[in-house]
């Protein structure tokens, strides 16, 4: 057992109970006083379904109105919040509904075809309901006003070096010292509003959400991504961080042309990768903060962060360890390439239904090295890991796919350069003898199993795939196979 705290919730209604906790464009908003009050009433209702402490509940929807409300009901009954990525496909969604142990499905109307489509693939006794027609129960039974900072509040998914997907265990500390760690970083200003347009089933979307009841903080939260309402939001309505991946940043660069924002907007948080030079120099030109950051679901969001003022001096990297993190190099030399190794609060447990990670640091998986002046620097993805506009698309789980196919032999996936995604697949294919090629079939077969974002962009046909000595896949040197493209 962990040290007992105040629900956080409790704790801003308490303090702040006329403040806006939560808005969204068009005017409508909740106190931290009605946000904790309509939270616990669905918690009630929750637990009136069967929902107990450490029950696994589900949630598929984006960034719509009810989410906020259950995120935090889901703690109030003491639930295990399993946070779903909407854009998987039914087959996708069915492994991590089993591999979950999840009781209870929670979609949004628009995605209930594919809830019910996914709990079917499961072969699995589960409960389905829809956030819009769930209750506020007005009774007078219990919830959990406080919580343990060891106990494990969401699961998020992400693929490993097999293809198959391992559901991360963060606990409500985790997500504590994240928003502490955060705070400590760009400083908590009495009038801060953060702008939530990442999705709140990310670990980048949700830490948002935390850190507004953390910090006591107002949310703009909008329904999805939008350059003209996210300048907007800026403009009028006294924004000052909004988190962004890098085509995001692309966009409202090219919104906002030779303008600036006011005196009052001080940070645009910025995941997914190394920023491109002329991002960075047109920012800094329009008096834009650009702090680069590096992350990952495991590390609850940010790990390291770097400073617009140090952004063109230090160009490419990612800045130095927050200051509650601990951050080094596996290598005999820290200015030598090697694993980046990682430790701190923010930091999760482990993967659910996997053995337990080893004490002391962990190891991202990712490769890089830092300066003379401490500065880390990203060089490569050792997992091979594939960024296309923020998400990672992991090579070996497309290739899982790929090779069910009744035409493919074999198959490699590496990235490829994209003007507008950053990244995308692109695919290599060995095809077993006396297959032809039928492109559009494949397509069809691709996107009944994988989320658009992972499908290749491009594929090629090749005699064999690269491998070394020991019949290991080289996805590094595929792209060799075509040539200069």
């Amino acid at each position: 057992m962990g040290e007992i705290i105040p629900h956080w919730l409790e704790k801003q209604a308490e303090l702040k109970p006329d403040q806006q906790a939560i808005r969204w464009p068009g005017g409508r908003s909740m106190t931290f006083y009605e946000l904790r009050c309509a939270s616990r009433a669905v918690a009630k209702s929750l637990k009136s379904y069967g929902v107990k402490k450490g029950t696994h509940i589900a949630m598929l929807a984006d960034n719509q109105e009810e989410v906020p409300v259950f995120v935090h009901a889901a703690s109030y009954a003491g639930a295990v919040l399993v946070l779903l990525n909407t854009r998987l496909t039914a087959p996708e969604l069915a492994f991590q509904l089993e591999d979950g142990d999840v009781e209870y499905l929670f979609t949004s109307e628009t995605l209930k075809e594919k809830g019910l489509q996914a709990v079917e693939e499961a072969q699995k006794d589960m409960l389905l309901y829809t956030l819009e027609t769930l209750p506020r129960s007005t009774d007078d039974g219990a919830v959990h006003d406080e919580f343990d900072v060891e106990d494990v509040y969401t699961m998020m998914y992400t693929s490993g070096t097999t293809g198959k997907p391992k559901a991360v265990m963060h606990t409500y500390g985790n997500h504590w010292h994240s928003a502490i760690a955060s705070g400590l970083n760009l400083g908590v200003h009495a009038d801060d509003q953060w702008l939530l347009c990442l999705p709140i089933f990310h670990v980048g979307g949700f830490s948002i959400l935390m850190k507004s009841v953390v910090y006591g903080m107002t949310v703009e939260c909008l329904s999805k991504f939008d350059e003209k309402v996210v300048q907007e939001a800026i403009v009028d309505r006294g924004i000052t961080h909004v988190s962004v991946v890098t085509l995001m940043l692309r966009k409202l660069l090219d919104l906002i042309g030779d303008g600036s924002y006011p005196e009052h907007f001080r940070c645009m948080l910025l995941g997914g990768g190394p920023v491109p030079e002329h991002l960075l120099q047109a920012s800094a030109s329009r008096g834009i903060p650009v702090f680069q950051t590096y992350g990952m679901t495991e590390t609850s969001s940010q790990i390291a962060t770097l400073d617009p003022s140090s952004a063109l001096r230090k160009l490419g990297s990612a800045g130095k360890a927050l200051s509650t993190a601990r951050l080094k190099v596996d290598a005999e030399r820290e200015t030598e390439v090697g694993e980046i190794l990682v430790k701190g609060p923010m930091v999760a447990k482990g993967y659910y239904n996997r053995p337990p990670l080893e004490e002391g640091y962990f190891g991202t998986g990712d490769l890089g090295y830092k300066d003379e002046d401490g500065y880390l620097y990203v060089v490569d993805r050792l997992k091979d890991v594939i960024i296309s506009g923020g998400e990672n698309v992991y090579p070996a789980e497309v290739e899982s796919v790929l090779s069910s196919s009744d035409m493919v032999l074999e198959a490699g996936v590496t990235g490829i350069s994209d003007d507008k995604w950053g990244e995308v697949p692109a695919a290599f294919i060995v095809l077993k003898e006396g297959c032809v090629w039928d492109a559009e079939a494949m397509e069809e077969f691709v996107a009944s199993r994988l989320a658009k974002y992972k499908q290749p962009a491009r594929y090629y046909i090749v005699e064999e795939l690269p491998r070394n000595a020991s019949n290991k896949l080289l996805r590094r040197q595929l792209l060799s196979l075509v040539g200069e493209e």
